[in-house]
């Protein structure tokens, strides 16, 4: 029997998972997919290491309402491709390791009860984080889990980084930046140095687009700095988030529109970043194809704050010598692309429109002083592989 990794991302309302077989000191990818709609239209599907679909089962809300539920429903959807396979471990994605949690970790009821704690920091992400812990804690008994934190890559910040202009006691109460999308830019950062490990030592700005969206910082491998703060909404617009907002608007909103916590939640979180401002959609495929005018603005208010944080993440490195784009937008959006790297001929940013428009690996202009890059992120991987990480630290303890 061959030991496996099996990978959970959980959100709100879905669980994206991935199972990679090991062998000897890594991890290979041998099936993924996601249940999204949990509660409401769920909806499996899983496909294997060539593509081909394993699994494509819908259920009503309530026959899969809950995380546990959901991943029974995985496992029985994708037991053929589990066949002959022991997992060992199960890696979770979690959002917030809060200012003291910068490794992965293998979790325990102590664990759990520091997890818990954390949930005001992040009360839309961490609590389905848990459930997802929970759930595999249940299906499969005696088997490691173990959390990595979105927050861990940037914890090595330097203080004016990471602190907000508050007295001091704030900052020790854990009111301070803490960064997010720590797992994709590890990625990206240790792919660059098996790739081009000079240019991974240098200065780095990634720039992780997708329905959330922020940048990063790196030199020497290491988050200088992110656009992110003390939650997710901080940085750029998302696709419903805001991104970043005087906070003298929500003093405005809570005093003249009488407009509570929940309220504020719901506008910042839920109904402003793309699909707020557009009025159609959080889409960029769907903006890019409207007529509509408030279509337009919204992308071009997007591309105008990501230009704009490259511009200070430059400053906080001292320099830059490559650009990276990853993630959904990032990846993919050739367009949007190009309008972000309009301007920037100062920083020595300028691309070629054929190899961007071909989604090229590298998408600069011939004598462009910057680099410019567009690699695929893989949290999952990442994942798996501070999940080996620990296994075999436990092992060696």
């Amino acid at each position: 029997m061959t030991d496996a990794i099996l990978v959970l991302n959980a959100g709100s309302s879905s669980i994206k998972f991935e199972l990679f077989k090991v062998v000897e000191d890594h991890a290979e990818t041998r099936l993924d997919g996601q249940m999204e709609g949990i509660g409401a239209s769920p909806h499996l599907i899983a496909r294997d290491a060539r593509r081909q679909v394993l699994a494509d089962q819908r259920w009503s809300g309530p026959d899969v309402a809950d995380h546990v539920t959901a991943l029974a429903r995985i496992m029985d959807g994708i037991e053929p491709g589990i066949a002959g396979r022991r997992i060992i471990a199960v890696g979770h994605r979690v959002v917030h390791g809060g200012p003291d949690l910068a490794e992965p970790m293998l979790v325990n009821d102590a664990a759990m009860d520091t997890l818990g704690k954390l949930i005001p920091l992040a009360p839309l992400h961490q609590p389905h984080n848990i459930a997802g812990i929970i759930a595999a804690s249940n299906r499969f008994p005696g088997v490691p889990q173990i959390a990595c934190f979105d927050t861990a890559f940037h914890r090595a910040h330097a203080w004016e980084a990471d602190t907000f202009a508050l007295p001091p006691e704030y900052y020790e109460r854990g009111i301070r930046r803490y960064g997010f999308h720590g797992l994709s830019y590890e990625y990206i950062s240790d792919m660059l140095a098996r790739e081009e490990p000079a240019l991974a030592a240098g200065r780095v700005v990634v720039a992780h687009l997708g329905n959330g969206s922020s940048l990063c910082a790196i030199h020497k491998g290491r988050s200088v700095d992110s656009t992110m703060g003390f939650t997710a909404l901080d940085g750029v617009p998302m696709g419903t988030r805001c991104g970043q907002i005087d906070p003298g608007v929500l003093l405005h909103l809570m005093l003249t529109e009488k407009m509570d916590a929940a309220d504020l939640t719901g506008l910042l979180y839920g109904n402003a970043g793309l699909k707020g401002m557009s009025g159609i959609s959080q889409d960029v495929r769907d903006l890019e194809k409207s007529a509509d005018p408030r279509a337009a603005q919204a992308l071009t208010y997007y591309a105008w704050r990501v230009r704009r944080e490259i511009g200070a993440l430059a400053a906080a490195l001292g320099g830059i010598d490559a650009l990276v784009f990853t993630a959904g937008i990032g990846e993919n959006a050739r367009n949007l692309r190009a309008k972000i790297c309009e301007g920037l001929g100062h920083l020595g940013i300028t691309i070629d429109a054929e190899a961007n428009q071909a989604n090229a690996h590298e998408i600069a202009a011939p004598g462009s002083a910057t680099r410019v890059l567009v690699r695929a992120t893989d949290e999952e991987a990442m994942i798996a592989r501070h999940v080996l990480g620990v296994l075999h630290r436990s092992k060696s303890a």
